[in-house]
């Protein structure tokens, strides 16, 4: 059954305090990020179980759902129709839960922040070179042709000119004018300096310099750079910013911009250039080192998926770049790539092994997302919760990085891992063998220790002695539409939904329907249908029938009551026929725990269905 997009987003706003507790909301490939004002209106354990969130997790100051790739935009779309919240985009969700993060955090991520945006350049490039590269070796002609010539220049240029996407990028999260970062990038791999690649044909003193007061800056370009081009980037919006700060605005438009490049350009090729790009080179050795060695790939393929927990995995872009634009090879995917897919094989046993359909349900589609490089749904959803799993996914993934590093395993491209890295790999057999290696270990592992818990036996309700020996189907109908009607599901007045004595109801956010002031004690189906869900609190159950979606809702705030003065008397997945007993509840204990005893009635996918009306006929 596909997923109610509107209604997902309607029990993801009524769980988290309403639209009024959103500071901001966005969303990426596949989770809905928030910000929420108080975390204390956050209903954790039901947003969990909320049909179409298959995980949940704070990093970052975020509240983060997963929801899916291709689904998520449009869970997005319905969440800001129910909650009145503007879009925003993540770097405004990012800015918005950067002052709950500490400052390791900030610097750690900063190098995702600026890497992600340009990755859809950096894989189209790095599959075409590889696409471009591999056919030669089967159609040697090829390689002579005009056709392998323009293609490689298609396939070269994001990395030929890697600095300028970086500085273009990075002075959009630093807050500062992206052309004139793309002229600092620009200006750091100019025609006019040497190519930092071709620099080694030079002898000893050939090297032209600039002598800039008591500087000897060589005019060697930045290719094969990023963390120079970053820091340059940086300072650049430091200093226009300042300057726009201090300049007076008949001057500004002119003198900033001057100002802001003479100061960057002069520091860049002085000091941060110099000096960084050495230490880069340092950080690629070291890298280099641990994807080439024994101990450190085993180490890096295990702990990969934590920094995916962590929300820290982005910060490897800055390696993986680094690796292409100096030698053409990222060795450092095969690390991801193996952890990944473990993570996918350790999901997948799950998925055959687990009886609750829920989880099933869950556990598939993500286990398929992962094997496609797109790990969140499998970690949050399924192994990181059951623990075991993403344990025996840690030990795969080590198993797959000592043979990716025995094999030298390695692609001109990064943010692409499992699957679609097939044809960008330097050696597409030894890579499957490598997939094979990290998701069979885990899937192994995962069947043999994972075990699934027990439902818990849920005792049948006892019925009160003071109950009636039987319910008459009520008649009276309170929502009609083309689907079919709704009958009063509890003895009392009908009063329209926009008079329950509470704001989420009366917004109609959940949908639309009626409030009943109940005069009896017992909730009965409204008609035939499916239990669709049950409260843990036992005051709530939706009801659904001819694509007819219903809630049915005892009291306001009630499940603060944690189930005391309620039993539920069906359960998830029953089939209910009109009339038939739900729920018994007691209206005195509602009322001496401080609560209003109406009864909510809500049409929840009211929007997709023709003809609603409401009102006790």
């Amino acid at each position: 059954m596909a997923l109610d997009y509107r209604k997902c987003a309607e029990e993801i706003a009524a769980n988290i305090g309403g639209g009024s507790n959103v500071i901001s909301a966005a969303h990426c490939a596949t989770r809905l990020r928030l910000v929420i004002a108080d975390n204390s209106k956050v209903n954790k354990e039901v947003l969990e179980n909320i049909d179409g969130v298959k995980g949940m997790f704070e990093s970052n100051g975020q509240l983060q759902l997963i929801i899916g790739t291709g689904t998520v935009n449009k869970v997005y779309d319905e969440f800001l129709s129910v909650t009145g919240a503007s879009a925003a985009s993540k770097a405004d969700v990012k800015a918005a839960a950067a002052s709950k993060m500490p400052w390791w955090k900030k610097v750690l991520k900063t190098p995702g922040d600026v890497f992600v945006p340009i990755l859809p350049a950096i894989v189209a490039s790095g599959l075409m070179m590889g696409i471009v590269e591999a056919i030669p070796k089967f159609w040697p002609a090829f390689g002579t042709s005009d056709w392998y010539a323009f293609l490689d220049l298609v396939a070269n240029t994001a990395f030929a000119l890697l600095p300028v996407l970086v500085a273009i990028s990075a002075a959009r999260v630093f807050g500062g004018n992206i052309f004139l970062g793309a002229v600092i990038g620009l200006m750091m791999v100019h025609p006019a300096l040497i190519n930092a690649w071709t620099v080694g044909n030079y002898a000893a003193g050939e090297i032209p310099t600039w002598h800039l007061f008591f500087f000897n800056v060589q005019q060697v370009g930045y290719q094969g750079h990023v963390i120079p081009v970053i820091l340059a980037v940086l300072l650049m919006s430091v200093v226009e910013k300042w300057l726009h700060k201090k300049v007076p605005e008949m001057i500004d438009l002119f003198v900033t911009p001057l100002v802001t490049v003479l100061v960057t350009s002069f520091v860049t090729f002085t000091i941060i250039g110099p000096v960084f790009s050495v230490l880069e080179n340092w950080v690629l050795t070291g890298a280099k080192w641990l994807a080439g060695s024994l101990i450190g790939s085993v180490v890096m393929g295990a702990i990969y998926p934590w920094t995916v927990v962590m929300g820290l995995h982005h910060m490897y872009n800055v390696i993986e770049a680094g690796m292409i634009a100096q030698t053409g090879l990222n060795t450092w995917m095969p690390i991801a790539s193996a952890a990944n897919f473990a993570q996918f094989g350790a999901c997948l046993a799950v998925a055959l092994k687990v009886k609750n359909q829920k989880t099933k349900s869950v556990a598939l589609p993500s286990s398929l997302s992962a094997s496609l490089g797109i790990t969140e749904p499998a970690i949050f959803g399924i192994n990181f919760r059951f623990m075991k799993p993403f344990i025996c996914g840690m030990i795969g993934g080590a198993a797959g990085s000592l043979f990716g590093s025995l094999f030298k395993l390695g692609a001109p491209v990064y943010g692409v891992t499992g699957i679609p890295a097939i044809p960008a790999v330097n050696n597409v057999p030894l890579y499957l063998v490598e997939l094979l290696i990290a998701a069979g270990v885990a899937f192994a592992l995962t069947t043999v220790i994972w075990k699934e818990d027990a439902p818990k036996a849920v005792p049948a309700a006892a019925v009160p002695a003071s109950a009636p020996a039987a319910i008459v189907p009520p008649t009276t109908s309170v929502i009609r539409c083309a689907n079919g009607a709704v009958l009063q599901p509890v003895e009392g007045t009908v009063i329209p939904y926009d008079q329950i004595p509470d704001d989420t109801f009366a917004s109609g956010v959940l949908g639309v329907g009626v409030g009943v002031q109940p005069t009896g004690e017992v909730v009965v189906a409204p008609f035939d249908g499916e239990i669709s869900s049950v409260a843990d609190s036992k005051h709530a159950v939706g009801v659904s029938a001819n694509d007819m979606e219903l809630l049915i809702h005892v009291g306001v705030d009630t499940v603060a009551m944690n189930g005391d003065g309620f039993e539920c008397l069906v359960h998830e997945g029953d089939q209910v026929k009109a009339g038939q007993p739900l729920i018994r509840f007691s209206r005195e204990k509602i009322k001496a725990a401080g609560y209003s005893d109406t009864v909510a009635v809500l049409l929840t996918n009211s929007d997709d269905l023709d003809g609603v009306e409401y009102g006790a006929e």
